[in-house]
């Protein structure tokens, strides 16, 4: 078994790539599209450091479903990369990282969401029953997908 995992999805968005970069470079933005946000409607989030961009911090607690965690945006490359530091709290510890690409193709944009991380014991433990891919892979298609329908209706 690895040392790490990585899981990777991508979707086509018919919009221009500023106009996707710029609904996720905000974490205030994340609720209409985060696939997790719906799982837990009293979430608690907290919302520090740089409003967006790198060294915007947001940090969240809630229920069993999402967990406590944070996550910095440690490097941004406009409109082409955002790069994210995860770290999950609760239900278990673990430290990822998520990267987003970004890729114009006419007037749409192919956009990556991966994220990779060590594989913990917890980590392995789980994936005796199921992998990471496809633990988490469901959760980036559906966030993809609602990023589309965001991304193509916004004004930039």
């Amino acid at each position: 078994m690895s040392d790490t995992f990585t899981v990777e999805r991508s979707e086509k968005i018919d919009a221009p790539a500023e106009q996707v970069f710029s609904q996720m470079i905000d974490f205030r933005n994340w609720a209409a599209w985060s696939p997790w946000d719906a799982l837990d409607p009293g979430m608690e989030k907290t919302f520090s450091g740089s409003e967006s961009g790198v060294g915007a911090k947001y940090a969240w607690t809630g229920n069993r479903k999402v967990g406590e965690g944070r996550m910095e945006i440690t490097g941004a490359s406009e409109p082409s990369q955002i790069q994210v530091a995860l770290d999950f709290l609760k239900p278990f510890k673990s430290s990822n990282t998520t990267t987003f690409t970004l890729e114009p193709q006419g007037d749409s944009t192919n956009v990556t969401w991966s994220m990779t991380g060590p594989m913990t014991l917890m980590t392995k433990i789980m994936g005796i029953f199921k992998s990471m891919d496809k633990m988490v892979g469901p959760d980036f298609e559906k966030g993809l997908k609602n990023l589309k329908a965001v991304a193509e209706k916004a004004d930039v």
